[in-house]
């Protein structure tokens, strides 16, 4: 009976933490409705938009956002002002949208908003609206804004635009009037200045009217396939377009932060399936027509456009595998935009490329179908949880692609420890469009964040860190993860303290050098003394390899983990005392005399971000032949 109300008591004073941790979580949601009538000719198009907000956070809200992305694609811009100010402009940008004629610019220029059936106050600031509501919304209340917009196209410059460098007409991304997130830290209505975004979840709608000669594809799936044609036709079916020099292409998508589209009169338009996995689509020009290209580099951009079909297909099925089923029934791969860039179901890439380069590219952006499209991290402060993890993700699986050893992320160790040399990096929890130079930002978010999954593999263990990838995927997917719930999770899977790797690794630019100072024996044992030169500590590997050819692993874990990875070899190993961090020196103790010893060896494996690998490694035998 004691026992039965012990476990009573435990139950009723622990339900009201499991019910608040259950509410501590909230996401917003909006469901959109869209019409648009595009004048392709002059690269204008009007629209119409209904959009239902859902409020499910705990507070009130009084003001609205909404992002004008096309803005920033006009001369005095912040992007413009940015790009001919910062020290290492983006050379796709440079000085171009300062340059941009009156029919060149973009812009979003809103008619009129309502909410609820009532007229707002609204004001444009640059790439952000500013809406004052008549009525605020309450929490679990909802409302329906009704918004008419013009626009034009701005000519492709970054990401989004008309005419791109290998002559698609429409790169269509950033081109609606998007509302701003707002989550457990308030309203980011972020300028359009550089990179990375944030959004809501939700469904859309879309209709998009243009000239009959121009395919489309992107975000959603088609409604009217079989009055489209252009191979979205069901099998065996009739194509019927309607009469006129237009028609409507309908599209939907549930559960999603964004939809784009492209949109070409020289699309060709090729499917394929992944085995339990998406339906995938392909549109790119046929033939190629890269400008200052030879026909017979054009012809190879094409075949290999027809190759990666089959690579598209084995990224899909490895990504599955080992970091967790992507959700939606379609992806598409559309060629446009300036280089790669992710969205929702699809992605824009350049087609002008080697197979090597043109199947990197796709694997890179289909990872931010994990990373940033699923597993909605805010990019703009969290950008190396977006575009690391991709990084980390793609290396994996070009290797398994095109059969690659060795170390497969040696190179975002060699970018990182670059910038460590430099004095020019900062750290990752800089906003993406604060870092003093761009090049400081593309090694962090690229590079550091692949090496902090990299390095993380290293600390808990191989086979705990994979569980945790495919964990962190199930718990998190389609919702707005932040790094601890990441770290949350990968101390769930390994039942250590992960805390202070964050706080090392991403919240400071503290570095990592261990070395081994010294190495002194006698007939009964030999010690080597190690040195810790810089301020970040680290759990080690140290293998110590015998003169008869065996080696053996020594462990030395930090307290602050309490506790140590699995051993992830096949090498006897030793747990040593931990290592604190107070401690700058330890003397490791091997049972056995330096006669014996013919080297030691800090982190064989390359895990390690250790920015002087020259003092890992010890060569006893030739110390004592010397």
């Amino acid at each position: 009976m004691k026992k039965l109300l012990s476990l009573l008591l435990i139950t009723i004073l622990t339900l009201p933490v499991i019910q608040a941790q259950n509410r501590d979580y909230w996401q917003q949601h909006v469901d959109y409705t869209m019409q648009i009538d595009v004048d392709a000719e002059n690269h204008q198009y009007s629209g119409e938009q209904t959009l239902v907000y859902t409020n499910n956070s705990p507070h009130t809200l009084d003001r609205v956002y909404y992002h004008l992305y096309f803005n920033a694609f006009q001369p005095e811009s912040m992007m413009d002002i940015r790009s001919r100010t910062i020290v290492d402009p983006d050379r796709r940008v440079g000085d171009r949208i300062y340059n941009l004629s009156e029919d060149e610019i973009g812009y979003q220029k809103v008619r009129s908003l309502t909410q609820n059936g009532r007229a707002v106050n609204y004001e444009t600031d640059g790439t952000v609206l500013v809406v004052d509501l008549n009525e605020p919304i309450g929490p679990g209340e909802k409302a329906t804004f009704e918004m008419e917009w013009d626009a034009q196209v701005p000519l492709q410059i970054r990401r989004s635009g008309w005419n791109n460098a290998e002559g698609v007409e429409f790169s269509m991304s950033q081109w609606y009037p998007k509302m701003a997130e707002y989550d457990f830290q308030g309203w980011h209505p972020n300028e359009y200045v550089g990179r990375e975004f944030h959004a809501p979840f939700g469904n859309f709608d879309v209709k998009i009217t243009i000239d009959q000669d121009y395919v489309l594809g992107g975000t959603g799936i088609l409604q009217n396939p079989n009055q489209i044609g252009y191979g979205y036709e069901e099998e065996g079916a009739r194509v019927d377009r309607p009469n006129g020099d237009k028609m409507t292409w309908h599209f939907k998508a549930e559960n999603v932060i964004d939809f784009f589209w492209g949109a070409d009169p020289d699309f060709k338009h090729v499917t394929a399936q992944v085995p339990n996995g998406p339906k995938l689509h392909f549109l790119y020009q046929q033939p190629a027509v890269v400008e200052g290209a030879s026909d017979e580099a054009n012809a190879q951009y094409t075949e290999n456009w027809e190759q990666l079909v089959d690579y598209t297909i084995g990224a899909f099925e490895y990504a599955n595998e080992n970091f967790g089923e992507y959700p939606y029934p379609q992806y598409t791969n559309l060629q446009g935009g300036d280089g790669g860039m992710e969205y929702p179901m699809g992605t824009l890439i350049t087609g002008g490329r080697s197979l090597v380069s043109l199947v990197g590219v796709m694997v890179h952006e289909m990872y931010h179908s994990w990373y940033q499209n699923v597993l909605a991290t805010n990019e703009s402060l969290l950008e190396w949880m977006d575009e690391g993890f991709t990084s980390f993700a793609s290396s994996e699986t070009m290797a398994h692609l095109f059969d690659r050893d060795g170390n497969v992320h040696a190179g975002s160790y060699r970018s990182y420890n670059y910038i460590v040399q430099s004095g020019d990096e900062e750290p990752l929890i800089t906003h993406a469009d604060h870092y003093n130079t761009n090049s400081a930002y593309g090694v962090a978010a690229y590079s550091k964040g692949a090496v902090f999954l990299n390095q993380l593999e290293y600390i808990i263990g191989k086979e705990d860190f994979r569980n945790g990838m495919l964990r962190y995927h199930q718990t998190w997917k389609l919702k707005h993860p932040t790094a601890l719930d990441f770290i949350n999770i990968m101390e769930q899977e390994s039942g250590l303290i992960l805390d202070w790797y964050y706080e090392y690794f991403v919240q400071t630019t503290k570095t990592i050098d261990y070395g081994i100072e010294s190495v002194v024996g006698d007939e009964n044992k030999t010690v080597a003394k190690l040195e810790r030169n810089e301020l970040m500590p680290m759990p080690l590997d140290i293998v110590v390899e015998y003169t008869n050819g065996e080696k053996e692993l020594f462990y030395l874990p930090l307290r602050m983990m309490r506790g140590e990875k699995p051993n992830e070899t096949d090498m006897n190993r030793t747990v040593l005392k931990d290592w604190t961090w107070v401690e700058p020196t330890y003397n490791l103790v091997i049972n056995k005399p330096a006669s014996q010893v013919k080297s030691i060896t800090i982190d064989p494996s390359q895990r390690l971000a250790d920015i002087n690998t020259e003092n890992n490694s010890f060569d006893v035998a030739s110390m004592l032949s010397e």
